[in-house]
């Protein structure tokens, strides 16, 4: 007789998803520390290096660093995890007792897709509010060498900007409203395509109620004298506003969603390219969604006679197909960004063609 229910028995349920569960956090913690741990190998000789960092400053970096790791590979860990539960449960001829008593391959993997819905949205919250922080702090703190950087939320580094003929670029841009600022400014003034002067400042603030801005600490190199004059407060930056400097680096992976449809909308008044925002926006949904897919495209070692000596075969193409899937992503990501691909597509055409691929697989291997 066959069981026409969604799910299985309720013990049954259970015991899929903790086993669905364990295998994927062990994956996780396993990678997350091998990772951190080669990682900090590459970078404490750098943290070190900087006057005043210590053993602090090496556990500040772990901290920001982990939310980053787990957020990449927590769907990976998930498609290893669910591997593995499915070659113990084929190797010890579970599978074959639960299709015995009528239950379908799409009712042993409902549990855990249940299951992989509640992590996609744990995940989604956790970008939001950890995984955007951490990786603005440290993308600034890398760019500034790992010296010390404001705790002030909002940190943009490396941002670049044309203004005429002029460049301009802010080492660090931090603050809102009458708090924002300027940290290592440096601008490249050109006259008919060829440079005239540098000029070079420790921080610079916005003028209240005027279009320029107060530079401190400034260098000035001029090139036709070949000479360097300091001075301890000029004003520059006449017509560019804080909006403009904002607006100049629009990282998706270090702005939340909510704030990356103002930037999209900023952008979009100004005239400017918003393909790479757009796919971004589209992908911070995508993203955790893809959790969806790994106990579909890693179904393929659950299903089938232990005896015929093909699980490792079956567990190494889940595997394959996981794998083909974040490389078809990352790519589509790319092209999105490039404007190549248009966002919603960049964003949502491997998720739909690895559902598609990972349904037919299961089909074909269940009979």
């Amino acid at each position: 007789m066959i069981n026409l229910n969604l799910f299985p028995s309720r013990r049954l349920s259970i015991y899929m998803v903790r086993l669905f569960l364990t295998r994927s956090l062990a994956v996780l913690v396993a990678l997350v520390l091998i990772l951190m741990t080669l990682d900090l190998l590459g970078e404490s000789g750098k943290i070190l290096a900087v006057p005043g960092n210590g053993d602090s400053d090496l556990w500040h970096y772990v901290a920001l660093r982990i939310p980053l790791l787990i957020s990449r590979f927590l769907p990976f860990s998930v498609l290893l995890g669910t591997l593995i539960a499915f070659v113990g449960l084929n190797q010890h001829s579970e599978v074959v007792a639960m299709k015995a008593a009528g239950i379908s391959a799409h009712q042993i993997l409902a549990p855990l897709i249940l299951a992989s819905i509640g992590i996609a949205v744990v995940l989604f919250a956790f970008n939001e509010t950890v995984v955007v922080k951490s990786a603005r702090v440290v993308t600034a703190w890398t760019d500034n060498d790992y010296k010390p950087i404001p705790p002030e939320s909002g940190v943009l580094s490396n941002v670049w900007l044309l203004s005429g003929e002029d460049l301009i670029r802010a080492g660090r841009v931090s603050g809102q409203g009458s708090t924002f600022r300027i940290a290592n400014l440096a601008i490249y003034d050109r006259t008919g395509g060829e440079l005239s002067r540098v000029i070079k400042a420790d921080s610079a603030v916005p003028v209240p109620g005027g279009s320029e801005w107060t530079l401190r600490g400034a260098r000035t190199y001029d090139a036709n004298m070949n000479l360097v004059t300091k001075q301890s407060q000029v004003t520059g930056l006449s017509g560019v506003t804080p909006t403009q400097l904002t607006l100049a680096k629009v990282d998706p992976t270090q702005l939340d969603y909510w704030t990356l449809q103002q930037r999209i909308a900023g952008l979009e008044a100004a005239g400017r390219q918003t393909d790479e925002a757009r796919a971004g926006l589209a992908h911070k949904v995508s993203q955790p969604l893809s959790i969806l897919l790994m106990p579909l495209l890693a179904a393929i070692a659950a299903f089938g006679l232990a005896r015929s000596g093909q699980v490792l075969v079956r567990a190494c193409i889940g595997m394959a197909l996981g794998f083909a899937y974040f490389v078809a992503d990352n790519f589509s990501l790319a092209m999105g960004s490039n404007g190549a691909y248009p966002p919603a597509i960049a964003a949502w055409a491997p998720f739909l063609l690895f559902l598609l691929i990972g349904e037919t697989v299961l089909v074909r291997t269940e009979e």
